[in-house]
C-alpha cells in the first residue's frame, strides 16, 4: 500500500519530533519533512508536494491560516500541487476555526487527538473528505446553518457542507432508534470524551462503552466517532 506523504509545520520542537516519530511508526504515513515556521513550511510544501500538510495555527512568523491562504493561491497556478491542509492545533476559538476553513483548510483537529484518530483524519483528508474534531464541530455547523438561513435560495453562496443523516439513515433510526444509554454515550462522544472518560462518567466498563459506540455507529451509518458526532449534531439528536 502506498504511504500517504505528509509535511509537518509545528514550531514546538518536542511536538514536532514526537508527531514525526508517531506517524512514521504507523507504517501508513511517510513524513517527507518538518518545519518550525510558516515560511519554511510553505517552501517545503512547494518543494516536496506532499499529499497532506499538517500545520499549527500559532507559528512564529506567519500563522497557519496565512500559510493556507498562500498555498491555495499557489495551487491556482500550479496544478501539480494538490496538497490538502489539516490544521492540528490547540486553538478552539470560533474566529480561528472559521478563519481556517475560510482560508481553505480541508480538516481541523485539536492536538489532544489520539494517534489513531489523527491517522484517520490524515486518511480522510487525503481522500478529499473533511475531518472535523468533535470539539469544534458545533462552530462549523452553526456557521453553516447561519449561512443557509441568510441565503436559503442563493446557489452562489458557498457554505460548509457536513453530511447529516440522509433519508435512509433517518429511516433506520425510526425503525431502530438509539436507546437512552446510547444517547448518553453519543452526547459524550460529541463532547469529545474518550471511551475511558465515558466509562467513568456513566459508571460502566470500557468494554460496555465500546459496545454502545459500535451500536451507535451502526445505527447512524457512520464510519467513525467524528462522523457520528457531526451527524448527531446536524440531525438534532444532540443539541
Amino acid at each position: 500500500m502506498t504511504k500517504i506523504q505528509v509535511v509537518i509545520i509545528e514550531d514546538h520542537d518536542l511536538s514536532r519530533v514526537g508527531l514525526t516519530a508517531a506517524l512514521q511508526h504507523s507504517g501508513t504515513v511517510d513524513v517527507l519533512g518538518s518545519a518550525a515556521n510558516g515560511r519554511q513550511g510553505l517552501e517545503m510544501i512547494q518543494q516536496y508536494k506532499p499529499d497532506v500538510a499538517i500545520l499549527d495555527i500559532g507559528l512564529p512568523d506567519i500563522d497557519g491560516i496565512e500559510v493556507t491562504l498562500q498555498l491555495k493561491q499557489v495551487q491556482q497556478t500550479d496544478e501539480t500541487l494538490q496538497t490538502k491542509v489539516l490544521m492540528l492545533t490547540a486553538n478552539t476559538s470560533e474566529d480561528a476555526v472559521l478563519a481556517a476553513f475560510a482560508a481553505g483548510a480541508d480538516s481541523y483537529s485539536l492536538k489532544e487527538v489520539s494517534v489513531e484518530d489523527l491517522l484517520s483524519a490524515i486518511q480522510l483528508t487525503h481522500e478529499g473528505n473533511a475531518w472535523i474534531d468533535p470539539n469544534i464541530a458545533r462552530i462549523v455547523l452553526q456557521q453553516a446553518k447561519a449561512s443557509q438561513a441568510e441565503h436559503p435560495q442563493d446557489p452562489e453562496v458557498d457554505t460548509t457542507v457536513i453530511k447529516a443523516t440522509d433519508p435512509e439513515y433517518q429511516a433506520i433510526l425510526e425503525t431502530e432508534p438509539l436507546t437512552d444509554r446510547e444517547l448518553e454515550v453519543l452526547e459524550l462522544i460529541v463532547a469529545g470524551c474518550s471511551n475511558a472518560v465515558i466509562a467513568d462518567k456513566l459508571y460502566i466498563s470500557v468494554g460496555t462503552v465500546k459496545t454502545h459506540v459500535r451500536s451507535i455507529l451502526n445505527k447512524l451509518c457512520a464510519d467513525d466517532r467524528t462522523q457520528a458526532a457531526v451527524r448527531a449534531l446536524r440531525s438534532g439528536l444532540v443539541n
